[in-house]
Formats: structure tokens, sequence, C-alpha cells
């Protein structure tokens, strides 16, 4: 008979495997469908789709995301992640010239097909997995050493997804009496720390997650001592929220657990998203705009004397110097030590250079910047050198926002903070949103924040 540990890591097993099998079997079956030759083309097809189903990213987690989703954003999730490697294989059949070499009518079948049976298996798997989690028998009983604010925080996301996690917040263990303790949230206190044990030996608690301060060391190991005569299971939550986290997640180093605490979201698969992304829709961009990008530069060259684009030094990813492109819209062409900021009734703007800046359209030729690799279509502004060395004094975490690289948009700017800064106030709201876009980043909200973008360039009073 199977137990219950087994069970949920065989679903689980199906869930990151079965992308992959439907996705190739489907190939198979509808080449032999079709009478076309399953030749050495579709073989590195069915290879190609295979890797990149079991490398990206199902979704990220984080406290607010249940273990189960719902159903529908289940399934979109299945559609979105499948509409992403269909363009990133059309992109590899575009580069390559190989596309021509497939029968159009099995692929756009597969390609119309496949992500059906995806969502079909998924919600089947996600039903199985639901029913051994919801199941009474495997409830899990848990319960807090210390009454802390990581304990109610885990302990409030426990109860709020307890049918699809399979555990039961019991309470906590705390030495101190109810006048110290103070605010507990819905967790009632179950004793002292010496009724733990007591505790553990009647089979109420099958796990207890110690949430003591780190500086209780000892007290940690003592506990962990008295408890290895049982079968709890034992977790140690570190009392992490005083300190800012970026993009924290915890893994191992040759055998050594590490924590993550300040770390770009742009790692791995990640990044490789991001940066096929850039590419796509930079180079699509550019094919479009680039009759644009001529008329203005020769009214650039024919207005005002000087040339027509604008190179300055800023900080780029990990705070290395890059030149970033603009439209000349100014007579001066500062990258100094002094860098002064346009204001609205700037005598330095060109007629022209006015016009560019209301519609942002001096920002195209950062374009080749993104395909260069210097920067992104999303991601936190750069600033001039000047500015960023003037900044980084005065505002807290300010050089963390380049642990992404630069963007042309960005989370602050489809949110007002565009324009002169003339407070720190100003930069430090700025701030805040770029540090909020590395916490949050996903492809998603790039998208969110490009389609954002076009829509506020049309009517931004901050673009002068």
């Amino acid at each position: 008979m199977f137990t219950r540990g087994f069970s949920i890591a065989l679903v689980s097993l199906l869930q990151a495997i079965m992308p992959s099998l439907i996705a190739v079997g489907t190939l198979v079956l509808l080449c032999h469908a079709y009478g076309v030759v399953f030749s050495d083309f579709f073989q590195v097809l069915a290879v190609a789709v295979a890797i990149l189903s079991s490398v990206l990213p199902r979704g990220r987690t984080n406290g607010q995301q249940p273990v189960l989703p719902a159903a529908l954003p289940l399934a979109l999730s299945v559609i979105v992640r499948w509409m992403l490697i269909v363009a990133i294989l059309l992109g590899i059949g575009y580069v390559t010239k190989y596309s021509e070499d497939f029968s159009r009518r099995v692929v756009l079948t597969w390609v119309v097909v496949t992500p059906a049976l995806l969502v079909l298996v998924a919600l089947y798997l996600h039903e199985m997995m639901r029913r051994l989690l919801n199941d009474p028998k495997n409830t899990r009983g848990v319960a807090f050493v210390g009454c802390t604010d990581v304990s109610l925080m885990l302990a409030d996301r426990i109860t709020r997804n307890s049918r699809s996690l399979g555990m039961t917040v019991h309470g906590f263990f705390d030495d101190r009496g109810p006048d110290r303790l103070g605010h507990c949230g819905s967790m009632r206190r179950l004793g002292a720390m010496s009724d733990i044990f007591a505790a553990v030996q009647r089979k109420q608690i099958d796990a207890i997650f110690v949430a003591l301060p780190m500086r209780q060391v000892q007290r940690v190991m003592d506990l962990v001592q008295e408890l290895r005569n049982t079968t709890v299971s034992i977790y140690y939550l570190p009392d992490l929220c005083a300190l800012d986290l970026l993009q924290a997640r915890t893994g191992e180093l040759l055998g050594m657990p590490v924590v993550s605490m300040c770390e770009t979201p742009f790692y791995g698969y990640g990044g490789l998203v991001k940066r096929m992304t850039d590419v796509a829709f930079a180079a699509a961009i550019l094919t479009i705009a680039a009759p644009l990008m001529v008329i203005i530069a020769c009214a650039i060259r024919l207005t005002s004397p000087g040339p027509a684009l604008f190179k300055q030094r800023r900080y780029g990813l990990d705070g290395h110097e890059i030149l970033v492109y603009k439209f000349r819209t100014m007579t001066v062409l500062e990258d100094g030590r002094y860098v002064h900021q346009a204001t609205r009734t700037d005598s330095r703007v060109t007629r022209i250079g006015r016009f560019l800046r209301r519609y942002s359209l001096d920002e195209l030729p950062q374009l080749f910047n993104v395909l260069q690799g210097t920067m992104s279509l999303v991601g936190p502004r750069p600033h001039a050198v000047a500015h960023n060395e003037e900044y980084r004094q005065l505002i807290k975490g300010y050089m963390v926002r380049h642990k992404a690289p630069p963007g042309i948009t960005g989370l602050a700017q489809i949110n007002g903070c565009r324009g002169e800064t003339t407070r720190v106030e100003d930069m430090q709201a700025r701030v805040n949103y770029d540090l909020e876009y590395l916490r949050r980043w996903s492809p998603l909200l790039d998208l969110k924040i490009l389609a954002l973008t076009a829509v506020r360039v049309l009517r931004d009073e901050k673009a002068y």
C-alpha cells in the first residue's frame, strides 16, 4: 500500500514530466496520423520542446500564492507557458531558417491540440493532489515554538492554505505568559516550552516550527536534542523579518545550506527568458520604428547644431558603467561631474527636442542598448553617473536597484515617478518602486509594464 508521502511524490513527479511527454507524444502521433515521416528535423524539435517544457519555470512561489492554485489560474498558466515555448521555437526556427523543413499541417495542429491536452492532464493531476492533501487521515498537526512576527506570519499563511497543505495549526509554546506576549493573532498558547515533549508524545503534533530569535541558539539546540527521541518533524525559522530581503530564497552551496538575502531575480532561466523577450521585442520595434528614427535624426540635424545622437555614461547591471544612447534634445551634451536635470521650462531643450521628450521618442535609440545587452526593455531607469554618486550617499539601498539591467521603462515610470527630482523624496519614491520590481519580477509583470507604458506615454504630464 502506498504511503501518503510516496503518493504525493508520485503525483508531483507526474506533474513535472507530463508536459514533456504530452508535447513529444502528440507530435509523434500527429506525424503518424498525417503520414509524415518523423524525420531528423522533427526529432530535434521533440528534444527542444522536451527541454523547454522541463526547464521553464512554472510560476513564482511566494507567501501569497497557495500550494494548489485554483483551476482557472492553473489552466491559464499552462496556456501561457505553452505560448512561451511556441514563441521560443518560432524564434529558433526563424534564426536557423529550418522552419520550412516541417510539415505546416502537423505543426499547426500540434500547436493547437497540445495545450488542450496539457490543460486536461494538469487539471486531473491537480485534482489528484488536492484529494491527497485534503484527506483527513493525511492532515498534519503543527505547532510553533515562540510567538514572534515570523511564526505569526507563517501560521497565518498555513491557516489560509490549510486544505492545500494538509496542515492544521494547533498553537504555540512559549515560556512567556499572556501578560507579556501581547497580540498573538488567532494562535493560542499551548503551554510552556517544557510542555512540548508531552504534547508530542500524545501524538497531537506532527511538526514543530522553531521560531526563537537567533540569539537563543543554545535553547534551540537543547530543544532539538530533547525531541530526538520522538518522530516529530522539526523546522527552524530564522527571524529575518527585520531585514529588507530582496529575492530571498534558500539553497545550498557545495552541500552547505545558504539563505539568499539580496539577489537578482535574473539568474538562470529567469535571465534567459528576459533576454530572449528583450531581443524579440526590441528587434520587432526597431523594424517598425526605423523609418521614424531616420526622420527624427534628420530633423535634429537640420534644426540645431550638433549630433543627432547623444551618448551619456550611466550605471548598468551590477553598477558597471555603460553608454546609453538617446536622440539629442538639448543644445548641450552634459556628461561630467555635474549633470543638470531638465526642468519644465528648460531653455536648453530645443523645439523639436521638447516634442520628442513629450512623447518619449528620444528614448528610441536605447533599443540598440537592449540588443547590445547593456539595457532591458523593462527595469529601473538608468541615471547619469553624477546623479548616482549623489543619491547613493542620500538614499539607503540606492545601489541595490542595479541588481537588474536598466530599462527603457519601469514600474516607477508607469506609477508617475519620472521627470525632475527636485527633492530627495522624489528619488526615494523611484527607488522604492525599483526595489519592488526586483521583488515581484516575472515575465508577465514585464508585459504589463510595457502595455501600461504604451498607454501612459500619450498623457504623461511629467514628460518634458
